[in-house]
Formats: structure tokens, sequence, C-alpha cells
């Protein structure tokens, strides 16, 4: 079992290599590392909220009504933040069956997402342009398909962490991992 650890900005590569009796699993997984200010801001909000109800309570008769709904309010918000939180994102290459894309949530829900290998043409790297920002992004290239399958469909690992990803898809998929075609060879 050979394990690769790398931290890159707010984000964490981690890398399993797992060769059993039958085949090489090789799992990669993309940790975000917790970040304390967004918490904080949330429980603050929400404990703004709080005491804005508990204002309106002690200076207005028969206002439990408003208490109650700002207090449940605010629970939701500080729990909203925190249950669709993404924990990390796995992507899992077994070189004979296929590819298991993984997304794991900070309420401990994990959605699963399966390729078959014979589905995949190409794995590619995808720069993305908006026009408030750049980012990289790593797809596939599915067979029968006329988008593109995003490998992270919810994080935006810096490209550092998506070229090992990148070449691990392109060796289990049999494709080049150069940008060029194959003409190489020929003499045009």
């Amino acid at each position: 079992m050979t394990k690769v650890t790398f931290a890159y900005g707010r984000y964490t590569y981690i890398h399993d290599n797992y060769v059993g009796p039958f085949q090489a699993v090789d799992t990669h997984h993309v940790v975000v590392q917790r970040s304390g200010t967004g918490r904080f801001l949330a429980y603050i909000a929400s404990l703004l909220l709080l005491a804005n109800a508990c204002n309106i309570v002690m200076f207005k008769e028969n206002s439990w009504a408003v208490f109650l709904w700002s207090t449940l309010l605010g629970l939701l918000f500080a729990k909203s933040l925190h249950w669709k939180r993404v924990v990390k994102e796995s992507v899992v290459v077994m070189p004979t069956f296929g590819v298991q894309l993984e997304t794991h949530y900070g309420s401990g829900r994990i959605v699963h997402r399966f390729v078959p290998l014979g589905k995949i043409l190409r794995p590619l790297l995808n720069e993305c342009v908006t026009p408030v920002t750049c980012y990289w992004s790593l797809a596939l290239i599915i067979r029968g398909e006329s988008e593109l399958m995003l490998v992270f469909q919810e994080l935006r690992p810096p490209v550092k962490i998506l070229i090992p990803i990148w070449k691990a898809l392109c060796a289990a998929t049999d494709s080049k991992e150069s940008s060029h075609t194959d003409t190489e060879g020929d003499d045009h």
C-alpha cells in the first residue's frame, strides 16, 4: 500500500494505491481543510438573530411566536451551512471495472457515481474561464453522452492536485497523457 499526501491551499491530496490479490485499486482523495472562519460567522449570525428575537420578546408582549420562529430559523441556518458542506471528494480507479466518483458531505451522506471503463473515451484537464474567475477542472468524455462528466462536482482543486489524478485516469483508460494527436509519426 503506497500512500502519498500533500497539501496545497485549502485542499489536501491523499493517494492510496492498494494492490490486492486480484487487482490494483488506485484511490485519490481531495479533502477540504476546515475553515473556522465560515463556521464562526455562521454561529455569530445565528447568535445575532437569537439576540434580536430576545429583544423583541422583552419589549413587546405576546411575541413568543417571533422568538420561537427566530430561534428555529437561526438553528436551521447554522445547521444548513454544516449539513451541505463537502468534506472530501474521491476518485477510485479500478483498472478492470471502471471509475467510482464519491462526494462526502458533512452530514455523513455519500454520493457515489460509477462509470464503467468501456464508456470512458478520454479524461481531460479543462480550463474553465468565467467573467469573474479562472480555474481548472477534470472531466471525462463519456461514450454516447453529449456533455462532459466532471470528476469533482463540488470542489475546485488546483491543477497541481488534478494532474496526478488525470495521469492515473489516462493510465487506466489507455489514453495518451499528452495533448498531441496521433499525427506525431506522420510526415506532413
